[in-house]
């Protein structure tokens, strides 16, 4: 039997240990591109949310400036409006004062009182009864005027105890329905609405055929509807129309009733 030398008999096993480290180089170079791809994957994928993240704070920023710009906007037509409608509150004054001066001019002036006739000094004189003291129209008239001033001036807290005043003074004075009447929309303007209420209802009740007399009422529904009491306010607005058809203040209040 013939016999290979010592490293004859090696070389298989040489060979065979170098096929399998050939084998596992493979592996392993496989195993660093699998790593590496799965790398690229990880990086690509980050790289992604990252867009989509940037994206979504670019968004956000804009949607804030466009509620920042929208909210400017809006506080500017704020201003606009409360300025707009001081000047409105301001002319429907100035109106109502101008009106209030040209309704006086058509009151009926009190008459002249009559001479005395000459005693008879056949008979005792009579006992007259006490009188009050006689009134002086031009003094009411420049006692109204100022409060009326003042009410102009917006000066509502002087305004208010100034009508108050006259109407004290002179409750018989042609000019205490009118006086009742701003003092009204003094406290209506002071957002005194119990005290508003409770001056037109005077107007109302004891003047009911004064000129003024439907717009308390109107006036009275506003106060009692921003008081909450829309029963009352309801009441109030049926009893003008009822009471006062033709004016405009019914008219009013029946658009209120419609809503």
């Amino acid at each position: 039997m013939l016999r290979l030398p010592g490293s004859a008999r090696l070389l298989p096993i040489v060979l065979l240990f170098a096929l399998l480290g050939v084998r596992d180089a493979q592996a392993g170079l496989f195993d660093d591109e699998e790593a590496r791809r799965q790398i690229k994957d990880l990086s690509i994928k980050a790289n992604e949310r990252l867009d989509i993240v940037a994206k979504g704070q670019i968004e956000l920023a804009n949607q804030i400036q466009a509620l920042r710009d929208e909210n400017s906007r809006l506080r500017g037509q704020v201003e606009t409006l409360s300025y707009e409608l001081e000047a409105a509150k301001k002319r429907q004054q100035d109106f109502y004062v101008d009106l209030d001066g040209r309704l006086r001019k058509l009151e009926p002036q009190p008459a002249a009182s009559a001479e005395p006739k000459p005693a008879d000094e056949s008979k005792p004189p009579a006992v007259e009864p006490a009188r009050k003291a006689a009134s002086d129209p031009a003094a009411e008239a420049r006692q109204y005027e100022a409060a009326l001033n003042l009410f102009r001036a917006n000066k509502l807290k002087e305004a208010a105890a100034a009508f108050d005043a006259f109407a004290k003074a002179h409750p018989d004075s042609s000019l205490t329905p009118s006086a009742y009447y701003w003092l009204g929309n003094a406290h209506y303007s002071l957002r005194d609405c119990k005290k508003a209420i409770e001056a037109h209802r005077v107007v109302a009740n004891k003047w009911p055929a004064n000129a003024k007399a439907p717009d308390a009422l109107l006036n009275m529904a506003t106060c009692q509807q921003e008081l909450a009491d829309a029963k009352g306010a309801k009441s109030t607005l049926e009893a003008l129309v009822a009471k006062y058809p033709d004016s405009s203040a019914a008219a009013t209040a029946r658009q209120r009733l419609k809503k």
